[in-house]
């Protein structure tokens, strides 16, 4: 996969838009590390918007792509994504889908404080997420492992049905 300079106005403001809430939100809690983020931004876009099969209305299909992010200092990165797509909050320990939005603009603009849904590290069902951020190699090896072992009993590939017949990210 190559990830193509933003084609159409709309690529480049969400990227930006990906950078800025970034950007604002380490600097606002004067903690955490805006580079990889920035960096990052183009690619995440590309994956999310293009590559990775998803709905954000159903965080929790089994038949849906894994991101697995291994870099702590990119969290940030992780949260803008998951609130410009709009991905439904997931209930903190039992797995179920609650009202509204994963992580919030507000959730955003506290970010890395006490009880804030936007943790420095993000953990699976602390942070009401269906994602897990892999710090060290080993959790690393366990998201690799817990993939591979998943895909036999993951069910259908096929997304969820939806009104328009589209998986989100499809254009």
């Amino acid at each position: 996969m190559s990830v193509a300079a933003p084609s159409t106005a709309i690529d480049l403001l969400a990227i930006n838009t990906i950078r800025t809430l970034s950007m604002d939100a380490v600097q606002k809690a004067n903690s955490g590390h805006p580079g990889t983020p920035m960096a990052l931004a183009p690619l995440a876009y590309q994956i999310w918007q293009h590559n990775l099969r998803y709905d954000p209305s159903q965080p929790l299909w089994p038949g849906r792509d894994r991101f697995v992010l291994s870099c702590g200092h990119a969290s940030m990165l992780l949260y803008s994504v998951l609130h410009l797509a709009g991905v439904r909050k997931v209930a903190k320990h039992d797995n179920e889908l609650e009202e509204g939005l994963a992580i919030t603009l507000e959730d955003i603009k506290n970010f890395r404080q006490l009880h804030s849904p936007c943790a420095g590290h993000p953990e699976f069902g602390e942070a009401r997420l269906p994602v897990t951020l892999a710090r060290r190699l080993l959790e690393q090896a366990i998201a690799v492992y817990n993939s591979a072992a998943m895909l036999p009993n993951c069910g259908t590939r096929e997304p969820p049905q939806r009104s328009n017949n589209k998986t989100a990210g499809e254009t």
